[in-house]
């Protein structure tokens, strides 16, 4: 094993304590002492720079069965991290090595060397790896050009357009040729920001008025396609706006996460006989074989400002759980990043 480097005596790290009843409590979470993991064979210890926290998580704070395995009680949670390797019992990756990994929520982690991703600090800032170029941008990528089959001169439609995906499939559809794009977002500034940074054709505050109504009048002709991350009521507006043909990719459904009671479904669905349209939910993991075509596609855009991002950072892991609450009150732009 290389000489590892005089390390600290503690590992903070975030533990779920019980289970969360409708919208998380502080008192359901704990950060932790622990002491640094040594690696073991095949193992490399990162020291984590940035960790991620995403709307998925919460779900996986409840025990209902689900795509992915629950966070157990008691123990550290997980989620995507970008660090640096301070020691290495892994062939193939030496100390100053950055990698990506899923074991954030926590300073320090012994990570295998399997789990592993080495990412390039020269190509890209380190966080993007976290968000425009990392699972955010992959999950944008995969659900607009394969679940909803995009093709150019569609005319698009996304919600929770402001956030890390959103933002994201919106200049995607635009710069594949769209006819024209939609966003929804939830303050004024967010839809300025769509609007005059990211090139949509028109944006709406949903708080603003009917979401149905908003929709019809930034998009007289329908749309061709939804990207669905909240659910609700933009799930049956986007229903009522469908043209023949039109396709829904579910993402997410943020405004249904901490209900404690079942939201009512859409009122609509029977549209879909007369314009023979679809929806159907998609899994980011079920589409890593695109990563490669991704990064080749995307990189080069971020690259040269073609793309835009934002990102909102926290810093410290002492605010990983407050930032987490941030995504779900919506208060992030752009990915929501904690630095450590």
């Amino acid at each position: 094993m290389s000489d590892a480097p005089t390390l600290p005596a503690v590992n903070r790290e975030w533990h779920l304590l019980s289970r969360p009843v409708g919208w998380p409590k502080p008192e359901d979470f704990a950060l932790v002492e622990a002491e640094v993991p040594t690696p073991r064979e095949g193992q490399v210890l990162v020291r984590n720079l940035y960790l991620s926290v995403d709307p998925y998580m919460r779900g996986r704070m409840s025990a209902a069965k689900s795509y992915v395995a629950p966070f157990e009680l008691g123990k550290v949670m997980q989620g995507g991290a970008v660090g640096e390797v301070v020691a290495s019992d892994a062939e193939g990756f030496e100390p100053g090595d950055h990698v990506l990994h899923f074991l954030g929520w926590r300073e320090y982690a012994a990570v295998s060397a399997q789990h592993a991703v080495k990412v390039d600090p020269d190509a890209a800032p380190l966080s993007t790896y976290l968000g425009v170029l990392g699972m955010t941008g992959l999950t944008a990528y995969a659900g607009l050009l394969r679940t909803a089959s995009f093709k150019e001169g569609d005319a698009v439609f996304v919600s929770g357009a402001a956030g890390a995906v959103g933002s994201q499939v919106g200049q995607i559809a635009r710069l594949k040729g769209a006819s024209r794009v939609i966003g929804s977002a939830g303050s004024e500034e967010k839809v300025k920001l769509l609007v005059e940074e990211y090139g949509f054709d028109a944006a709406f505050n949903y708080k603003d008025g009917p979401v149905g109504e908003q929709l019809r009048a930034a998009a007289p002709d329908g749309i061709d396609v939804y990207f669905d991350n909240v659910g609700g009521d933009h799930l049956e507006a986007a229903i009522g706006s469908l043209n023949e043909g039109g396709r829904i990719a579910v993402c997410g459904m943020i405004s249904v996460y901490n209900n404690t009671e079942p939201a009512p479904g859409p009122k609509n669905l029977a549209r879909l006989i007369q314009t023979r349209g679809r929806i159907e939910g998609f899994l980011v993991g079920d589409h890593y074989d695109l990563q490669p075509q991704f990064v080749q596609e995307v990189g080069p855009w971020v690259a040269s400002g073609a793309l835009k991002y934002r990102e909102t950072v926290v810093e410290g892991i002492e605010n990983n759980l407050e930032a987490f609450l941030g995504v779900l009150r919506g208060d992030n732009t752009g990915k929501m990043i904690v630095k450590l």
